[in-house]
């Protein structure tokens, strides 16, 4: 679905169907943890997770958006935490993915070596 700021994102949801007046973003629902702030649809001009998602479309990436405030309260920094469902470890890179979904897939090694030469 298109996120206020234009761009393409799985993790966006609105509804404004017979009146209703629902947006949310579903990458960044655990503000009860204390961890996060409350998500606002501003915040969707700088999430970098629609080029996370143009880059790396692995289906068992499970990201999350952790929006903390700036120094003094003045803006929000959104941070990005990526976890492999398939291999239960931390990915560092979500722009590249998981590394042990990388190894299994055939013929990746040789576009990898192509991009870098």
């Amino acid at each position: 679905m298109k996120t206020p700021a234009g761009k393409q994102c799985r993790f966006y949801y609105e509804d404004f169907n017979r009146g209703r007046n629902l947006q949310e973003c579903r990458a960044a629902r655990r503000p009860e943890a204390g961890t996060s702030l409350q998500w606002q649809p501003k915040d969707c001009a700088s999430c970098p997770v629609p080029e996370i998602l143009n880059a790396n479309a692995s289906a068992d990436m499970d990201i999350e958006v952790i929006i903390k405030p700036r120094l003094l309260g003045l803006g929000r920094n959104l941070t990005v935490a990526a976890h492999c469902s398939k291999h239960d470890i931390v990915i560092t890179d979500p722009f590249v993915g998981c590394e042990r979904c990388n190894e299994e897939r055939p013929g990746l090694d040789q576009f990898l070596k192509a991009l870098e030469e």
